[in-house]
């Protein structure tokens, strides 16, 4: 089922057709089998036709390579500042435009900037960049770091030698996401060169976002299979934190190995509790695995606390700002979004986002339907209907709100968009409703779905207002990249929807699912959501902590 949208009584849009490289379909007219997803309509037409029904598509996504980059080949350009471009300063200038779009473009399918980067955040970012690109691969000092590695005989590391730390994500495209930003914070924190696994679809559908460096390892790394690692092998640091001199331990070890699953152990937890420049400072090489959140640990760490507060003097702009430094989409999946903001969202009044994630299987459920019905009328996010046709047509001028649902069945989209064609609002606003894609079951690490996956959250995060599901990482990567606060809708229990069916969140910060409950000033159990005001439990997660502002 292709994406489409009321617009008027009985009336449908369907998203454009893609189009091929031009001057190949210049050059020869065949007939192009389109994809059988939810995002093109599935039916054959001719490479001319494809061409000639997404010119305008065309002129705004720069698809011509050999034409020169103007301000004039993309409609916002013209208006906006460098600054603005840049993000107040967390973006550089230098890259090249055309490899990567979404770099300097995203800005513009925002109205504002939520958040603006502290002067110290944008100064530890550069010199993070020249850390990177002194140390990453294709270094001399990588090379060094990797040969000392694969030949390792315990005698310590070299002095002056980089130090790294290598991301292992897992799961879902939202909780590497999540990984991937908190991983960044600690190796700024840390002075860590970050690298990422590539087993993953990560390096297809990001571009890299340090110049002149990347941050995807090496497929020579001598250490194998990192996706089997488990905090049960030798170099765990629980096990290593558990022994009479772990310090030295470490400096015995080739690398350590810290096991952050949602669900790991009380002493993989104690990591959290390391003061990195008296204990891992000694570990060349940390491997990293986590398939979520971590940030609000950090900010319990006497450690980092001072450093933190200058970083990010709004407690909850750290997921914002770090993922509009880290995260633009691969030229492909920017047209994705593009083409669909500007046939289904960009001419609306008023903009809403409805996430929806089911934890209990893939079948739809009406109580699901229900609250989420209950939560947009009871918060006042979408007009009620009326029963009767109204005695008159809508005034010229009537306001108009497009909903954006995403999720991976199509059954919540078709009964919300039923209830807005079969009946008009009670305000006489002209409701849309569209859903891009609807996979029916979650494939992750398969690079079309995640693109298809990552399209969705960007173009979440571009909507006025969103209602997100408690507990979805999918969700708070949406909510986050738009610096929205949401409405959270809680998890169901017994098939029943909740009541009240959702509540609007502290702040516009992601929930951490598996926390620490130790104090580390105390060295003792604490209950983590009271240690400082700016750490507290999460609206869907009564355990889970995030960021707020006091």
């Amino acid at each position: 089922m292709s994406p489409e949208g009321v617009v008027g009584p009985g009336i449908t849009k369907r998203p454009p057709q893609q189009c091929p490289d031009a001057r190949r379909a210049e050059a020869q007219e065949g007939t192009v089998e389109q994809d059988t997803g939810p995002w093109i309509a599935r039916k054959k037409v001719t490479a001319l036709a494809v061409c000639l029904v997404a010119l305008p598509v065309l002129m705004t996504t720069v698809s011509r390579r050999d034409a020169p980059w103007t301000a004039a080949s993309f409609w916002p350009l013209a208006s906006t500042s460098t600054q603005e471009k840049l993000l107040g300063g967390l973006l550089v200038p230098g890259f090249d435009e055309r490899s990567c779009l979404s770099r300097y473009r995203s800005a513009f399918y925002r109205k504002n900037m939520a958040r603006s980067p502290s002067a110290h955040l944008v100064k530890r970012l550069r010199q993070h960049e020249a850390l990177q690109r002194r140390c990453g691969p294709g270094t001399e000092a990588y090379r060094a770091a990797a040969a000392r590695l694969r030949s390792w005989h315990g005698d310590g590391d070299a002095p002056g030698a980089c130090k790294y730390l290598v991301l292992v994500p897992y799961r879902g495209l939202g909780n590497n996401i999540l990984a991937m930003a908190s991983a960044f914070l600690y190796a700024v924190l840390t002075d860590r060169v970050l690298l990422l696994d590539r087993t993953t679809s990560l390096g297809d559908i990001f571009c890299e976002p340090f110049p002149g460096a990347s941050w995807l390892l090496p497929q020579s790394f001598p250490v194998r299979n990192l996706q089997n690692l488990t905090g049960e092998v030798r170099e765990s640091y629980r096990y290593l934190v558990q022994g009479d001199d772990a310090a030295a331990s470490v400096s015995r070890r080739r690398y350590v190995f810290v096991d952050l699953d949602h669900s790991c152990t009380y002493h993989d937890k104690l990591f959290f509790c390391d003061d990195e420049r008296r204990f891992l400072r000694r570990a060349p090489w940390l491997l990293m695995r986590t398939d979520g959140y971590f940030v609000p640990a950090l900010f319990l760490n006497p450690a980092y606390q001072e450093e933190l507060d200058r970083l990010f003097p709004q407690k909850d702009a750290v997921f914002y700002l770090l993922a509009h430094y880290l995260f633009h989409p691969t030229n492909k999946v920017w047209g994705l979004i593009t083409r669909f903001h500007d046939s289904y969202l960009k001419n609306a009044d008023e903009r809403l986002g409805i996430q929806i994630r089911v934890f209990d299987g893939d079948t739809p459920f009406q109580h699901i339907l229900d609250q989420i019905l209950a939560c947009t009328s009871q918060e006042h996010l979408l007009p009620d209907v009326v029963t009767q046709e109204p005695p008159r047509p809508p005034a010229a001028g009537t306001r108009s709100k497009a909903v954006l649902m995403t999720g991976l069945s199509s059954w919540y989209y078709e009964n919300v968009r039923w209830k807005y064609w079969q009946s008009a609002t009670a305000t006489g606003e002209a409701v849309s409703v569209y859903q891009p894609s609807h996979e029916e079951h979650q494939l992750s690490g398969y690079t079309t779905h995640d693109m298809k996956a990552l399209a969705e959250m960007y173009l979440l995060g571009m909507t006025d207002k969103i209602v997100t599901s408690g507990w979805s990482t999918f969700g708070y990567v949406g909510h986050g990249l738009g610096g929205l606060t949401p409405w959270v809708m809680f998890r169901p229990e017994n098939h029943t929807a909740p009541s009240p069916p959702c509540r609007r969140a502290k702040s516009m910060e992601p929930c951490m699912h598996g926390p620490p409950f130790y104090d580390c000033r105390a060295k003792q159990g604490a209950d983590t959501g009271k240690l400082v005001p700016h750490v507290q439990h999460c609206e869907d997660m009564s355990w889970g902590l995030k960021l707020v502002s006091p």
